[in-house]
C-alpha cells in the first residue's frame, strides 16, 4: 500500500495531519483570535505549537484524551526568530518537521526571517512546506517566495494570509507570493493528500 498523508487546513496556520489513524494538529488558534476563522475543535494524538501567540497556541482546545502512545511521525524542531531583529520584537518561532520515514512535512510557523543556513539545509527537499505568505507578522511575500526557492520542496502550501472572508487586515492576500510560482494548483476544499506519487506544485487550499 502506498504511503499516504492527509493534510486538512483548519484556517490561518492551523493544519490537521493524519496518517494511519494517527492525528497531529499544528498551531490551533484561540477562539476569536483570527477574523473569519471558526473555533477549532478537533481530536488528536499530538498537538504542536510554533510559539505562544493566541493565533497559534490553543493546544488546550484540542482533545487528546484518547491519544495514542505510539506516533507514526518523528518530529524534529528548529528555532528561528519570529521577526527580523533576532526575536527582540516578537520572540522566537519553532519550525516543526514531521517525518514518517518516507515523507517529510515542514510547518514553518511564524517564520520572520530567513533562518540560519544549517536550518535551510536541513529543510531542503521536504515533501510539503507549509509556508506563511501574508507578511507583516512573518516574512514578506517576496521573502517567503525566496525562502521557498531555497528549500525547494516538492509541494508548497501557502498559509497565514488574508482572504475576503478570513484573516488579519494587515496581512496580504497570497497573490504576491503566488506571482513567484509557476506551478499553482487551486483546490476546491481544505484537504490535500500527499503520496510518493504527488506531483510538484503550489497547492492553494480553500478554507471552509
Amino acid at each position: 500500500m502506498k504511503d499516504e498523508i492527509r493534510l486538512t487546513w483548519l484556517g490561518h496556520s492551523c493544519f490537521k495531519i493524519e496518517k494511519g489513524g494517527f492525528t497531529v494538529v499544528i498551531d490551533p488558534m484561540q477562539d476569536g483570535s483570527v477574523p473569519g476563522v471558526r473555533p477549532v475543535r478537533e481530536k488528536a494524538d499530538l498537538v504542536l505549537c510554533s510559539h505562544g501567540h493566541g493565533d497559534h497556541n490553543a493546544a488546550q482546545l484540542i482533545d487528546v484524551s484518547a491519544a495514542k502512545a505510539n506516533t507514526v511521525f518523528a518530529v524534529r524542531t528548529f528555532q528561528c526568530p519570529h521577526d527580523d531583529a533576532d526575536g527582540s520584537k516578537r520572540g522566537m518561532n519553532t519550525i516543526h518537521v514531521l517525518d514518517d520515514g518516507t515523507l517529510r512535512i515542514a510547518h514553518m510557523g511564524d517564520v520572520g526571517c530567513i533562518p540560519a543556513q544549517e536550518t535551510v539545509d536541513a529543510l531542503k527537499g521536504v515533501d510539503v512546506l507549509l509556508m506563511p505568505v501574508g507578511g507583516h507578522y512573518t516574512l514578506e511575500p517576496d521573502d517567503a517566495a525566496a525562502l521557498t526557492a531555497m528549500i525547494a520542496p516538492r509541494v508548497v502550501i501557502p498559509m497565514h494570509y488574508r482572504t475576503e472572508t478570513m484573516g488579519f487586515d494587515v496581512i496580504a492576500t497570497p497573490d504576491r507570493f503566488l506571482s513567484h510560482r509557476d506551478d499553482v494548483v487551486y483546490y476546491d476544499g481544505p484537504v490535500f493528500t500527499l503520496t510518493d506519487e504527488t506531483q510538484p506544485q503550489t497547492a492553494v487550499l480553500q478554507y471552509r
